[in-house]
């Protein structure tokens, strides 16, 4: 039945996901910011990042998120990015978050592949016994110190064309993070250092 295509999907999918690709550590703090206060925000990240005499890299991206049930308690998440401006080289992306890690960490701990992949991984995903939660169009800009990514982002729903209709929320959200090998808490307490020179404007965690 369904479960036991579930079940092959899944171990289809983490073998590749093993055999191909050495998982990453993603380090990641959250937060928000109100619509009213996105301007100075993105003005502070300016000052503070690297390239500040180039424009601002900006997306607009859809994002559908995927899971999977298997034998496994939780099901597997599985998110899938595409830009949506015509002019982008970026291929479609897929992406699987681990669970955070427990214990006392600076930031959030989580393993984490991102892999580069064609068009129709939507059929892919589909035949595997995947099933599409939600969907969204995430406008914003990103921001680079290093090896620190930031990104300021608005949510959307999402048209029949694609095309952003309403916010979701009236704030942007702030994510801030890097890839990293396991066990690199020295990455943490940058990161840290870094989201404490945002306050009061955005509080990450």
């Amino acid at each position: 039945g369904g479960g036991a295509v579930a079940q092959q999907g899944i171990e289809a999918l983490t073998s590749a996901m093993k055999a191909n690709i050495i998982p990453d550590q993603e380090y990641l703090l959250q937060g928000s910011v109100l619509d009213s206060h996105v301007e100075v925000l993105n003005h502070r990240l300016k000052g503070l990042c690297d390239n500040v005499d180039v424009d601002q890299e900006a997306f607009h991206e859809k994002e559908m998120v995927f899971s999977i049930r298997g034998s496994a308690t939780q099901p597997l998440t599985l998110r899938v990015r595409h830009s949506l401006d015509p002019t982008s080289k970026v291929p479609w992306q897929l992406r699987y978050v681990g669970q955070p890690e427990l214990g006392n960490r600076a930031t959030v701990v989580r393993v984490c592949y991102d892999i580069a992949v064609s068009n129709n991984i939507i059929e892919f995903l589909t035949e595997l016994g995947c099933r599409l939660e939600y969907e969204y169009v995430a406008k914003g800009f990103l921001f680079r110190k290093g090896r620190i990514k930031v990104t300021v982002s608005k949510m959307f729903k999402l048209g029949n064309q694609n095309e952003a209709t309403e916010p979701i929320t009236n704030s942007h959200l702030v994510e801030m993070s890097v890839l990293a090998p396991s066990g690199n808490d020295a990455v943490a307490e940058d990161m840290k250092t870094f989201a404490d020179q945002l306050q009061p404007l955005v509080i990450l965690d």
